[in-house]
C-alpha cells in the first residue's frame, strides 16, 4: 500500500475497510487506557479500544513491578500528610496539594474496584504502596479480561494513525490493522488519548514503541503541552540490560571505568558525578554492598527481570562489581505531557487525555513521576477521563456524514517524498539521547538541536518513501518523535533556571520567578505561554478533604 492509497483509502465518509460506531474511543491499551474503558463502560457507554501492540501486553506497565500510591478516606493525618507529601520537596514549587491528595484518594478507591474485578495484591508489600505491589503481566492481564467480560470492543495490533473531527470537535480515529494492512475508522462521541510518554527508543525496559504518538495526535487536534523540559532523566541498568528499576541504586558503591571510588553521593543523589565519569572516563561500575540487612533476599525476590540478567552471566552483584549503563527514561517516568484539566479534558471538545501522556507536574512538580504517584495518576485520570468522556458522548447528538481527518506529517503531505523513516528516527535519537545534549543541556547545544530538528519536521513534512502499511506506521512515528523533541527542546530553551529534572549548564540556579509551568502549543510553530499562575502553596495543604470528588 502507498502513502497515497492510504490516504485515499481512509475516506471519512465510512469507507475504510472497518468502520465501527462508539461513544468512546480509547487509544492505548495499557494501564491508563485499561482503566479509562472500564470507567466510560460502567459509565453506561459503548466503547472500542484500539492499542498498537495487544492489550494485555503493551506499554511500559507490562514490564514493570511497582508499588502505587494511594490514602484511604479513614488515614490518620499524619499518614496522610506523610503520602501527600511524599515528593512535595522535590517538587520546587511546581505541585498543587490538593490535586494530589485528590489523584491518591481516587487512586485508592480504583484499587479496591480492581480488587473487586478478582485482583489479587502482591503479598510482598512495598514501602508506598497503601495496598501491595502491582505485578504488570498479571495486572495488565486481569484487566484484559475485566474489558471483555464488560462488552468492550478491543482491536488489537491497530495503531491510531490520526484523529477525526467534525466542526471544531473530535469525532474518531483512523488506523490501519498491522497484520492485514487493512485501514479502520471508529466514529465515536468522544476520544481519550492514553498512548503513554516516550524515552526516545533508548531501549529502557518495556519502551519499545513507546515514541510519543498522543503527542502528535493531540497537537495536530490544537492541544497545550506543558513540563517537557522536566527531561533529564536516565535511569541506571546493569550493561547489556534494559532494566532501569532504581532499587538498587543507593544501595551501592560507584566507580568510574578506571575503578576509581565516586565519592559519598549514589544512585540519584550522585548523578550529575555519575554521568560526568562516563563522559570522561568512558563508563561506570557498581557494587550492591551497602544495603541494609535482608536486602539481598528482598531484592531477589521482587525483581526477578534484573536478577535473569545478572544469573545468565553469573554475576553475583552484591559481591561482584558489574559495569552500569545509563538509559535515557524521558517522560516515561518524568512530568511532562499534554495539559488536562480535573476531569483530564484537553480542553478540544470531544478530546480527554489519561496516563503518562498527561502533564502530571501537578502531581510531583519539576521531579520524577514514576512509579507510587505514575500508577495512581493511571488508575485516577483513566477514571475522570472514562466517566467524563461517557458524559460528553451522551451529550453529543450530532453523528455527521463525513469528518474531517486532522493527520498531516507522515501521511497525505510529499506523496513520494524521499525521506525514510528510520534515518529520521536515528537524527532525533542522536539529539536527544547523548548525556552531553540532554544532562549536560546549554543553550548553544539546545539551539544547535533545535535547528537540526527544526529541519528534520521540514523533511518529514516534505514526505516519507513509503510502500506498505507499516511503512505508513513507521513514518507516523518518526513524526511523532519529531514533534516531541522539539517540543521538549523548545521548553527547555524557554525555562533559562535549573529546576528539577531541568539542568541548564549555563543557568545552574533555580529563580523564584520561574515557578510556574511553560505551556506549549503548536507543531509547525511552536509558541510559548508563562501566563499561568503559580501552583497552590503547601499551606493550602490544611484545607484538604476527605469527600471524594464530584
Amino acid at each position: 500500500m502507498t502513502e497515497a492509497a492510504f490516504a485515499s483509502d481512509l475516506h471519512t465518509d465510512g469507507s475504510a475497510d472497518l468502520v465501527l460506531e462508539a461513544d468512546v474511543l480509547v487509544v492505548g491499551g495499557s494501564l491508563a487506557g485499561c482503566w479509562t474503558a472500564l470507567a466510560a463502560r460502567a459509565a453506561g457507554a459503548k466503547v472500542v479500544l484500539v492499542e498498537k501492540g495487544w492489550t494485555g501486553t503493551a506499554g511500559v506497565v507490562a514490564a514493570a513491578n511497582v508499588g502505587g500510591y494511594s490514602v484511604a478516606p479513614d488515614a490518620a493525618s499524619a499518614e496522610r500528610r506523610r503520602i501527600v507529601e511524599a515528593r512535595h520537596d522535590a517538587a520546587e514549587g511546581l505541585d498543587d496539594l490538593v490535586h494530589v491528595e485528590r489523584v491518591y484518594a481516587e487512586a485508592h478507591r480504583a484499587y479496591a474496584a480492581l480488587e473487586a474485578l478478582g485482583f489479587r495484591w502482591d503479598a510482598r508489600a512495598n514501602a508506598g504502596a497503601r495496598f501491595g505491589r502491582f505485578i504488570g503481566p498479571y495486572t495488565l492481564h486481569v484487566l484484559r479480561g475485566a474489558l471483555e467480560r464488560a462488552g468492550v470492543r478491543l482491536l488489537d495490533h491497530a495503531p491510531a494513525l490520526e484523529l477525526l473531527a467534525h466542526d471544531g470537535a473530535v469525532a474518531g480515529a483512523a488506523g490501519i490493522e498491522r497484520k492485514t494492512g487493512r485501514t479502520w475508522a471508529v466514529r465515536a462521541g468522544a476520544v481519550v488519548l492514553a498512548t503513554g510518554a516516550t524515552a526516545f527508543l533508548s531501549g529502557a525496559m518495556g519502551t519499545h514503541g513507546v515514541v510519543g504518538d498522543g503527542y502528535l495526535l493531540a497537537g495536530e487536534a490544537g492541544a497545550t503541552f506543558s513540563g517537557l523540559e522536566f527531561s533529564t532523566l536516565y535511569g541506571f541498568a546493569p550493561k547489556g540490560s534494559p532494566s532501569t528499576k532504581g532499587w538498587w541504586t543507593n544501595s551501592a558503591s560507584w566507580f568510574d571505568a578506571a575503578g576509581r571510588p565516586l565519592g559519598a553521593a549514589s544512585g540519584r543523589g550522585g548523578m550529575a558525578e555519575i554521568a560526568r565519569a562516563v563522559l570522561e572516563t568512558g563508563g561506570i561500575q557498581a557494587i550492591i554492598d551497602r544495603g541494609p540487612d535482608g536486602f539481598e533476599a528482598f531484592s531477589r525476590l521482587n525483581h526477578p527481570n534484573t536478577f535473569q540478567y545478572f544469573d545468565r552471566l553469573g554475576i553475583d552483584p552484591f559481591r561482584q562489581r558489574f559495569a552500569v549503563q545509563m538509559i535515557y527514561e524521558g517522560h516515561i517516568r518524568a512530568v511532562g505531557g499534554v495539559v488536562v484539566d480535573d476531569a483530564c479534558s484537553t480542553g478540544i471538545a470531544g478530546l480527554y487525555a489519561a496516563g503518562d501522556l498527561t502533564d502530571r507536574s501537578r502531581l510531583t512538580g519539576a521531579a520524577m513521576c514514576g512509579a507510587g504517584p505514575a500508577v495512581a495518576w493511571c488508575f485516577a485520570s483513566g477514571e475522570w477521563a472514562g466517566r467524563a468522556a461517557a458524559q460528553h458522548a451522551r451529550a453529543r447528538t450530532d453523528r455527521p456524514a463525513r469528518l474531517e481527518a486532522l493527520g498531516r506529517v507522515g501521511l497525505r503531505f510529499g506523496t513520494g517524498g524521499r525521506n525514510r523513516p528510520d534515518e529520521v528516527r536515528t537524527a532525533v535519537r542522536s539529539e536527544i539521547l547523548p548525556l552531553e545534549k540532554t544532562y549536560f543541556k546549554t543553550t548553544t547545544s539546545l539551539e544547535r538541536s533545535r535547528t537540526t530538528l527544526d529541519s528534520l519536521w521540514d523533511r518529514s513534512a516534505a514526505g516519507f518513501r513509503t510502500q506498505t502499511a507499516d511503512d505508513v506506521l513507521k513514518a507516523r512515528e518518526a513524526a511523532a518523535l519529531v514533534a516531541a523533541a522539539r517540543l521538549q527542546t523548545v521548553a527547555s530553551l524557554v525555562r533559562k533556571e535549573s529546576r528539577g529534572l531541568h539542568r541548564l549548564e549555563d543557568h545552574p540556579v533555580s529563580e523564584g520567578r520561574m515557578a510556574r509551568p511553560v505551556l506549549l502549543s503548536g507543531l509547525d510553530t511552536i509558541a510559548s505561554d508563562w501566563s499561568r499562575e503559580p501552583r497552590m502553596a503547601v499551606q493550602n495543604f490544611g484545607t484538604l478533604s476527605n469527600a471524594p470528588h464530584p
